[in-house]
């Protein structure tokens, strides 16, 4: 299990595209909202405990590793499940309690959000990650 978790920080590493970037924003925000009122003795690093640290890690680690790359439909509208069922839970109560805080401290991402939430699910690239490395190769 140690040469997994290796592997799964290194990927965690790997830069996120500027629209998966701003995607993993949006979870921060609204993470670092969930925990502030949630966990508020916890000792904190970076803004979140480490039960949501641990959270965040995942979540960073799926977007790098998301089959649709760019063009990626927001999680509730996703037909590729790729959160675990508990993690997904996580992810459900802290985006149903954050994402109406989300107005006045990050209006910006909380309107983006609303309107990425909207847009069409696309159709699922065909060769997935492998086309996306590729991609990335290229710029």
């Amino acid at each position: 299990m140690p040469a997994e978790t290796v592997t799964r920080t290194q990927k965690a590493q790997q830069p996120l595209s500027k629209i998966l970037a701003a995607e993993f924003k949006t979870i921060v925000a609204m993470t670092r909202i969930y925990c502030r009122d949630h966990h508020p003795a916890m000792e904190k690093s970076a803004g979140v405990c480490s039960d949501c640290q641990s959270f965040l890690d995942f979540a960073r680690f799926r977007l790098v590793k998301c089959p649709y790359g760019d063009i990626k439909p927001t999680c509730k509208q996703c037909p590729v499940h790729c959160y675990k069922p508990d993690r997904k839970e996580q992810a459900r109560i802290i985006m149903r309690y954050a994402g109406p805080r989300m107005l006045l401290p990050h209006p910006i991402l909380a309107i983006r959000h609303l309107l990425h939430d909207r847009r069409p699910v696309p159709e699922l690239p065909k060769r997935g990650r492998k086309a996306r490395e590729a991609k990335n190769k290229n710029d």
